[in-house]
């Protein structure tokens, strides 16, 4: 298969200039990369987290392989198609899924929906499509919640930004079906910088479920991408994640989502792979009785650091969140949460509650708690629970007393441990989930 386009290792001007000339983007759109461009060199490495040894010069930031984005997975590369049919992405289009997008390197490759949904005048796109045909509707929600200069890592998705979702249900429209993304990095040293947008009009709902992954290289890769989301009056947005990247991917993520008044934002977030996860889905919950709610779950592996949580920003009255953190810590990994909660002055009778467990299975392995928490006014309520520990010894004798092996009785108390997470998926990638975790396999 012959590459379209590549661009060189390293990130300049020209290259930035490039791409979008290669997308026949906007002038706005064009001056909003250089912008973002001059602000990615000027910015330091995040100072707080996990030291981030990657030569991002050593980076190719655009690869496109196709010119077009098919609809008929026939009309896909064999070989390409062949990988996504063995990871069942096919077959759950068929069975179960609204509408799914699929990105190979910097660009999508396939995306199709279910034509009744089109019907409702749902929009399901990848992000550069919806540019040229939704002009003024992805001007006024690009780069509203997720500002380019906010760190290196977003002014580096602004520069260099491609593919990714854009998604906007119209008012009172309920989807029964999810929509899916699917990202795929396959070659070494390479980038992938989607921006994925989410509007949820009024009285409307939509599930939406990402998946990613890639191949093991020694070499290492980055994914740095920027989610914004938007739900607006008594609306519901539900994002779910099960994130596998490869051992050599670092995973510098942004995502956030603003809700208006009666809304709710749940973020479902697993993170299995990478070599470094910086991750922390986001709520600002802008109008009175909004809710926010983030599950999430990290496996910290050998040579694996996960720097994850969540953050909820309370800004209305009457406003609720809800923080659940599982973590796993093995092989000398490290798992560690990372949130913030800040209750404003004016958020009066709020309640936040974050709970955060922590199942450290060696000496060699770690995991903190690392909370901001902030309440700004004395009519809400905070509320931190944090906990580590270690395979129950106890437990496991129970169990293999009753003829159960050691490894299947650690694992059984691993997926006991992780069940408020797995509760809350879909039940093809509950079973997805199980595999994965089966393939760690845990032992004491």
């Amino acid at each position: 298969m012959e590459t379209t386009k590549q661009m060189p290792k390293g990130l300049t001007e020209d290259i930035v200039r490039e791409i979008s000339l290669l997308k026949n983007e906007p002038k706005w759109m064009t001056d909003y990369r250089i912008t973002s461009f001059k602000s990615f060199i000027s910015k330091p490495l995040p100072s707080f987290g996990p030291e981030l040894n990657i030569n991002l010069d050593n980076i190719t930031y655009f690869k496109r392989i196709n010119d077009s984005v098919h609809h008929d997975w026939d009309e896909v590369d064999q070989g390409i198609r062949e990988t996504f049919e063995h990871i069942g992405l096919q077959e759950a289009e068929d069975k179960y899924l609204g509408g799914i997008g699929v990105q190979y390197e910097s660009e999508a490759i396939y995306h199709n929906m279910l034509s009744y949904l089109q019907e409702k005048n749902v929009v399901f796109l990848d992000t550069d499509s919806a540019l040229k045909q939704y002009p003024e509707l992805f001007k006024k929600y690009f780069n509203k919640i997720v500002d380019y200069d906010e760190n290196k890592f977003t002014a580096l998705n602004g520069a260099v930004w491609s593919g990714g979702a854009f998604i906007y249900i119209p008012k009172g429209v309920k989807l029964d079906r999810p929509l899916q993304s699917y990202f795929w990095i396959n070659n070494k040293q390479m980038g992938q910088f989607e921006r994925t947008i989410i509007i949820v009009d009024e009285d409307a709902s939509l599930e939406y479920i990402e998946g990613c992954t890639a191949p093991s290289y020694t070499d290492d890769s980055l994914h740095a991408a920027v989610v914004e989301i938007y739900v607006l009056k008594n609306a519901k947005c539900r994002y779910t994640t099960i994130q596998n990247w490869a051992p050599n991917i670092y995973n510098l993520v942004t995502k956030r989502a603003i809700v208006e008044e009666g809304g709710h934002m749940e973020w479902i977030d697993g993170n299995i792979g990478s070599k470094v996860t910086m991750k922390y889905p986001a709520c600002i919950l802008n109008g009175p009785y909004a809710k926010g709610t983030c599950i999430t779950i990290a496996v910290g592996d050998e040579n694996q650091i996960q720097d994850t949580g969540a953050k909820m920003i309370h800004l209305a009255p009457h406003t609720k969140s809800n923080i659940v953190s599982k973590s796993i810590a093995r092989n000398g990994g490290n798992a560690t949460y990372r949130g913030t909660v800040n209750i404003s002055k004016k958020a009066t009778n709020s309640i936040s509650t974050i709970k955060c467990d922590t199942f450290v299975l060696d000496e060699k392995s770690k995991s903190d708690t690392i909370p901001k928490n902030i309440v700004g006014n004395d009519s809400s309520i905070l509320e931190h629970e944090a906990t580590v520990s270690k395979l129950s010894e106890e437990k496991l004798f129970y169990l293999m007393s009753r003829g159960i092996d050691v490894e299947k009785a650690t694992e059984l108390l691993i997926m006991g441990f992780i069940e408020a997470f797995r509760d809350e998926l879909p039940m093809e990638y509950a079973v997805e989930l199980n595999n994965l975790l089966k393939n760690k396999q845990f032992c004491v």
